[in-house]
């Protein structure tokens, strides 16, 4: 179960299948997270590049996201997130069922903010990292969780950080300086 923290769908409580690797990202997590981004995050577009439980994206759509793409590969788990999108009737929001890999090489969306929490111990941040120039607007902001610290994914590096048990996580920003 999990519960959203903030904005309009404030303590609804959502269902997801037991699945091996999944994390939802801890309450006391996102709530640092949306206090780092401001609570309101209205007009912008997000992604849940590996969605899970959906945790972060939908709680980005409960705090005005113009949109919540969450994408998720495992067919049950992908099952459990349109349900929870069906019970919260949010219009802002878009499961799509898609390996991360493949969604970002083949989309021409691009986003002001990109959670990225996916299987540790698989490379999946450094395969990442080539797309991220063309998914991310030029001030687009990335949100990390990651078995280890990170200093930067390609041109985002690291501006706020903490750690909660094994998990450490990170808002990144573009590097204006590397950008040029």
């Amino acid at each position: 179960m999990v519960r959203i923290i903030g904005g309009e769908w404030r303590r609804r409580v959502l269902s997801f299948p037991d699945g091996e690797g999944l994390r939802p990202t801890p309450d006391r997590v996102r709530e640092t997270l949306f206090n780092w981004l401001g609570q309101d995050l209205t007009g912008w577009d997000c992604l849940d590049l590996f969605a899970g439980s959906g945790a972060l994206g939908f709680e980005a759509a409960s705090r005005g996201a113009a949109r919540s793409l969450l994408v998720e590969r495992a067919p049950t788990v992908f099952a459990a997130l349109k349900d929870n999108a069906r019970l919260l009737d949010g219009e802002n929001l878009q499961i799509i069922r898609e390996d991360a890999l493949k969604f970002v090489a083949s989309t021409d969306l691009r986003f002001d903010l990109v959670f990225l929490d996916p299987p540790y111990h698989q490379g999946w941040l450094e395969k990442l990292v080539p797309h991220l120039p063309r998914l991310l607007k030029d001030d687009g902001l990335i949100y990390a969780e990651a078995e280890h610290p990170l200093e930067n994914l390609g041109e985002w590096v690291t501006t706020k950080r903490g750690k909660a048990g094994q998990v450490f996580y990170h808002l990144m920003a573009r590097n204006i300086a590397d950008a040029e």
